[in-house]
């Protein structure tokens, strides 16, 4: 399988100017990817426009929500999503080439609470509590995956009326270092990065579907060249090393 991907939603832009559309010199590279993926792809891009002076826009959202943007006709080079249905949708309108997928990275799920918190323990432990965050299942791959740990350790039914639904992890976040809900599940990259939250407990592999980052360029994409630049920088071992650091996993 080839080498490919990137995401949209709460916008971000980096200057530089393209050293492939050459004949757009303030050419810029638009990417749509999950909010999971805002501060690693922050850190790349910055090395990425050094190394190649290409201008590259971020636009960070959850997945099904960028997903539906594309669908609409945004103008989208490049996706990159936290799961694989909201990319195969896009496969099967025509909007991305299966053959040129790339599954980009993998995640975990963990349980986070407040960092003064020593109640909860184990995933077990949300049936005692009053309030807990998740994104929105429909459009928030973590939350979808959260929804599948709570099925699979039979505690859905005992939770569902104290979950409050988010429109990304990063609210999630925020949720939870506000107190203003006692846990939120979030992958681990997002629980390193936060700084009033502790992860009270890891998900189990089997517990939820596996957690892989496909990406895949954009049909008539408008900086085609550029995109596929970016697509190859995301899996050379500088980039990897990045995700790695920040909580990623890098896939088998």
């Amino acid at each position: 399988m080839r080498k490919l991907f990137l995401g949209l939603g709460a916008l971000a832009v980096v200057s530089g100017c393209s050293g492939f559309q050459e004949e757009d010199e303030n050419s810029e590279l638009t990417v749509s990817a999950a909010a999971s993926l805002q501060g690693v792809l922050g850190e790349i891009e910055t090395q990425f426009e050094e190394e190649t002076g290409i201008d590259v826009t971020f636009n960070y959202g959850g997945s099904g929500s960028l997903k539906q943007q594309i669908s609409q006709g945004a103008p989208v080079d490049l996706y990159i999503s936290a799961a694989e249905n909201h990319f195969e949708e896009l496969v099967d309108e025509g909007l991305i080439s299966e053959s040129e997928r790339v599954d980009l990275i993998g995640n975990e799920l963990v349980l986070v609470v407040p960092r003064d918190d020593f109640d909860i323990a184990t995933f077990e432990d949300l049936t005692e509590v009053e309030s807990i965050s998740i994104g929105t299942p429909e459009t928030v791959p973590a939350g979808a995956y959260a929804r599948e740990v709570f099925e699979e350790l039979g505690i859905l039914e005992d939770v569902e009326g104290q979950i409050v639904f988010a429109k990304d992890v990063r609210q999630v976040l925020t949720y939870v270092e506000s107190d203003n809900v006692e846990a939120g599940v979030v992958y681990n990259s997002d629980a390193l990065a936060g700084e009033q939250l502790k992860i009270a407990a890891f998900a189990e592999e089997d517990w939820h579907t596996p957690i892989v980052y496909p990406a895949g360029i954009i049909e008539g994409a408008d900086y085609r060249e550029d995109a596929e630049a970016f697509l190859e920088y995301l899996q050379s071992d500088e980039a990897l090393a990045i995700f790695e650091e920040l909580g990623f996993q890098r896939l088998n």
